[in-house]
C-alpha cells in the first residue's frame, strides 16, 4: 500500500505484486514493488510502469488498489516468460478467480501488446472441448484397440472403490480424469485417498486425462504396455 500511495493518485499494485497479492505467484526475495500510474518514476524497492488502466481492470484487494486478476495476467504475460505464467492462469483458474470473459476482454483493448500471443495461446487451450466421462471411457477403449492394448475391464469395483479401467492379474488400475470432474479439492483428496488404499492393496495406479489423452496416445500407450509387461502375474487381486 506504501508503494501505491508513493506513486501517486491513481496508481494501483500490478503485474508481479498483483499476481503475488491475487495468490497466483509468489515473490522471489528483493522483488521490487510493482506500480501502474500514468505518471511517475521508479525509485528503489518500487518499479513504476507508466500507462492508462481502465476502469473496469481496477479493483480492490485487503484495501490495496490492485489490477483484476484479468488485466494482472495479461500485464504479467510481458515480465516473465510463458511457463510462470501458465501456472498463474492455472492458478487464477483453481482458485475460481478466472473470467474468460473478461480476459478477452482485456485482449480487446490491448491491441499491439506483446501479451497477446501468449495470453491468447493460454485462451485457446483454455477453450479445448471437456469430455464427459462417458465420452472420455469411450475415448480410453478406442484407444486401447488402436494401439493394440488388451483392454481393461470397465466399472469394476477393488476394495470398495468403482475403477475406471483394471487389468486384474497385473494389478494395474487406469483412472481417467475428466477436467470437469477432477478439478475441485473434494476431488483431488477423494483421488488421492482412493489411490493410496488401491497402491496398499498391491496395485499401481496411473491416471490419464482427457488432454493427455489426446495430445500423448503413444507415450501413454508405451506407459501401459510396459506396466503390463512388467508387473507379476498371478496373484490374486484382492476386490
Amino acid at each position: 500500500m506504501a508503494a501505491v500511495l508513493a506513486c501517486g493518485e491513481g496508481a494501483l499494485l500490478s503485474h508481479r505484486s498483483a499476481a503475488a497479492l491475487w495468490a497466483l505467484m509468489k515473490l522471489p526475495r528483493r522483488q521490487p514493488v510493482e506500480v501502474s500510474a500514468t505518471a511517475g518514476r521508479s525509485r528503489p524497492g518500487i518499479t513504476v510502469h507508466e500507462g492508462g488502466i481502465y476502469k473496469a481492470d481496477r479493483t480492490m484487494v485487503a484495501g490495496i488498489p490492485v489490477t483484476s486478476v484479468a488485466r494482472t495476467l495479461f500485464d504479467l504475460a510481458e515480465v516473465v516468460d510463458e511457463r510462470k505464467l501458465g501456472r498463474a492462469f492455472e492458478e487464477a483458474d483453481r482458485l475460481g478467480l478466472l473470467k474468460m470473459r473478461a480476459v478477452e476482454e482485456v485482449c480487446a483493448r490491448g491491441v499491439g501488446r506483446r501479451a497477446l500471443r501468449p495470453i491468447r495461446r493460454l485462451i485457446e487451450e483454455a477453450r479445448e472441448p471437456v469430455w464427459t466421462r462417458s465420452d472420455l471411457e469411450e475415448r480410453f477403449a478406442l484407444f486401447c484397440k488402436d494401439n493394440d492394448l488388451a483392454p481393461g475391464a470397465t466399472n469394476s469395483e477393488v476394495r470398495g472403490y468403482e475403477i475406471d479401467a483394471l487389468w486384474p492379474r497385473e494389478r494395474l488400475v487406469v483412472e481417467l480424469d475428466g477436467y470437469s470432474f477432477h478439478r475441485h479439492r473434494a476431488a483431488f483428496e477423494a483421488d488421492r485417498a482412493k489411490d493410496a488404499a488401491l497402491q496398499a492393496a498391491g496395485y499401481r495406479v496411473i491416471r490419464v486425462t482427457d488432454r493427455r489423452l489426446e495430445r500423448e496416445p503413444a507415450a501413454i500407450a508405451k506407459e501401459i504396455r510396459q506396466l503390463l509387461s512388467s508387473s507379476p502375474k498371478g496373484g490374486r487381486a484382492g476386490t
